[in-house]
């Protein structure tokens, strides 16, 4: 799950990071208000939303009187803000992030992410910030240090020394990034992040470490035991579908093709995806429906799937493991007619009764393609999308 940087500023404050006196706001006309509550006669106002690129994009000015904050926020709240990160149709800003002005002296970049190789948090730092760290580790890697550490680690100092040393940090500056590492390490530990970015991570005209970004991402499984980030959720920067087949405990993602998968598992999810691929298709989702594809929960995905209008075929891959086929059978044709379908069905049944299954769909009264191998079946898909 995202945070915006306004809620992840929170947290940083929260474990005594330098961050900018700011004020976030949800309706233009506390924009004035907000910049003078601010102070100072430079500000900085930020369009809100769960994407990179909102300066080139134009969801970032320099301002320099409370009027034009109030200006950018009537611009802004309640439009979509497109971004080389964002789909075409961009994400929705809901609100406005306004903050102090900082002199900048120099841009760095800082990460952490977990690495599964090294079971360990991995922070990544750069003395070139405030541009895309993968231009940078194309271009120049040697300006980039992969640091393993681990909670409570001793050597979590010298681990913050050899950050600091191709950040090319003085020895105040090194000073305050120390205790700044633990303090990460411990928002990273604490808060079941993913991942952390701070981008950039700027020396400000008084020589100090401030952090003029948050990227902050909690992993999803955690938020069972982080309720209060959980309430920081923000379902308008997510795709439609994806919210309501969470809701529902479905696995989905909307991906550009024109064929609909709808699959009970998530490798065979993935396995049915490469194989429309293989022969010339293009899926349109990964849909997981779990190991008991009920007639509830197959009526629920079908209708996802067909909200979005690019499919012209759905293809149901099921193996029958946990439930039996037949069983599966029935539900399909039953949640058919109650969706009312009006685009072909491919169906491919295998595991328990998966013959038995293959009969009913083939008696009943409705159009549906039965076909027991998944590659005639993909070909089908794929034939029927054209």
């Amino acid at each position: 799950m995202n945070l915006h940087e306004y809620q992840g500023k929170l947290l940083f404050a929260e474990y005594n990071l330098p961050v900018s006196k700011g004020e976030v706001i949800f309706d233009a006309k506390n924009a004035i208000d907000a910049c003078n509550k601010i102070g100072g006669t430079k500000w900085v106002v930020k369009a809100q939303v769960h994407a990179g690129g909102r300066g080139k994009a134009g969801g970032v000015e320099l301002i320099d009187s409370p009027d034009q904050a109030e200006v950018f926020a009537k611009k802004w709240l309640g439009q979509k803000l497109v971004t080389y990160q964002t789909d075409k149709d961009g994400q929705l800003v809901n609100s406005i992030l306004i903050e102090e002005c900082t002199n900048i002296l120099k841009e760095l970049y800082l990460s952490a992410v977990i690495d599964r190789d090294s079971q360990k948090i991995v922070f990544i730092g750069s003395s070139e910030g405030g541009v895309n760290i993968e231009e940078v580790a194309r271009n120049t890697p040697e300006k980039i240090i992969y640091q393993g550490v681990e909670f409570k680690d001793q050597s979590l100092p010298e681990h913050a020394k050899n950050i600091a040393n191709v950040l090319k940090l003085n020895d105040e500056q090194t000073n305050q990034f120390i205790p700044m590492i633990d303090n990460l390490l411990r928002l990273f530990v604490e808060k079941d992040l993913s991942l952390l970015e701070i981008n950039p991570l700027v020396i400000n005209s008084n020589g100090d470490l401030h952090c003029l970004d948050a990227k902050v991402n909690i992993d999803t499984n955690a938020l069972f035991r982080q309720p209060e980030l959980l309430e920081m959720h923000d379902e308008t920067q997510e795709d439609p579908r994806e919210a309501e087949a969470a809701k529902n405990d479905l696995s989905y993602v909307s991906l550009d093709g024109n064929i609909g998968c709808m699959v009970n598992g998530a490798g065979l999810a993935m396995g049915t995806m490469d194989t429309i691929k293989f022969f010339g298709g293009n899926p349109a989702n990964f849909l997981d429906v779990g190991g008991t594809a009920t007639q509830d929960r197959v009526a629920k995905a079908f209708k996802i799937i067909l909200k979005d209008p690019n499919v012209k075929v759905v293809l149901v891959n099921i193996f029958g493991g946990i439930v039996r086929c037949d069983v599966i059978a029935k539900g399909i044709i039953a949640a058919i007619k109650e969706v009312d379908i009006k685009v072909p069905v491919v169906v491919r049944l295998e595991g328990n009764n998966a013959d038995i299954g293959a009969k009913i769909l083939s008696k009943a009264n409705i159009k549906i393609e039965s076909i027991n191998n998944l590659s005639d079946a993909a070909k089908k898909a794929v034939e029927l999308a054209k």
